[in-house]
């Protein structure tokens, strides 16, 4: 990961977090142990942390992996939300089934496997909260198709909004303080796309937040 903070300021925000649960150390193990990219606990615990300030009950994730994110927004559901995990890999949706068993939350968890942008479709919302993390370059289409399911007072949340192994901050940086640059690759494009989406949309309020890779949060105001 090309995490944004500091070795040291990211243990600060890790220490006076919330304490991960065991399954979540095993699940932050596992990422380490295979190189998987999850947004990390700084991350998680912030998702979790926006799940409770809106009162989710539902929620959806544009790309799910294993499950991390998701199992870090768990916690912050009633007993009867639900929770949408999206996966075109079968055996990370599977590795994602166990872990969300394993802390209890499998009842409130549809676990769909296939392409993100095909399976909201089949959902008529609201959801309080939407995480995006598939592929950069769809980002723009994936806030179009879910935003009109976000009530006033949810948000979406765009993981790798600063940066990432495939994303070229310098480019998004020269982007927002209004320059136009050159040479950008299509997941750089993507996040620029996105974010130019997102801040012209009047329904919407976005602002960066500095954490793990970076993320974009849009909070719907009208």
């Amino acid at each position: 990961m090309t995490e944004v903070l500091s070795d040291e300021v990211a243990r600060f925000v890790r220490a006076i977090g919330p304490e991960p649960d065991e399954t979540l150390i095993e699940m932050d193990e596992y990422a380490a142990a295979e190189g998987f990219p999850h947004v990390g606990p700084e991350v998680g615990a912030f998702l979790r942390f926006l799940a409770r300030l809106t009162d989710a009950e539902r929620i959806f994730e544009f790309g799910s992996g294993y499950g991390y994110s998701a199992y870090w927004f768990a916690e912050a559901l009633p007993d009867d939300g639900e929770i949408v995990l999206t996966e075109v890999d079968d055996a990370e949706l599977e590795l994602a089934r166990e872990y969300m068993a394993a802390g209890g939350y499998d009842a409130m968890t549809r676990y769909e496997l296939g392409d993100a942008m095909a399976t909201v479709e089949n959902y008529d919302g609201p959801f309080d909260v939407v995480l995006i993390d598939h592929q950069k370059e769809r980002y723009a289409d994936a806030f179009e198709a879910v935003r009109s399911k976000v009530p006033v007072g949810g948000v979406v949340v765009a993981d790798n909004a600063i940066t990432a192994s495939v994303v070229d901050f310098d480019a998004i940086l020269e982007w927002a303080e209004g320059g136009s640059p050159t040479e950008v690759d299509d997941h750089t494009q993507g996040v620029i796309d996105y974010l130019e989406t997102v801040r012209a949309d009047p329904a919407f309020e976005t602002i960066g937040v500095p954490l793990g890779e970076g993320i974009a949060v849009s909070y719907r105001v009208e």
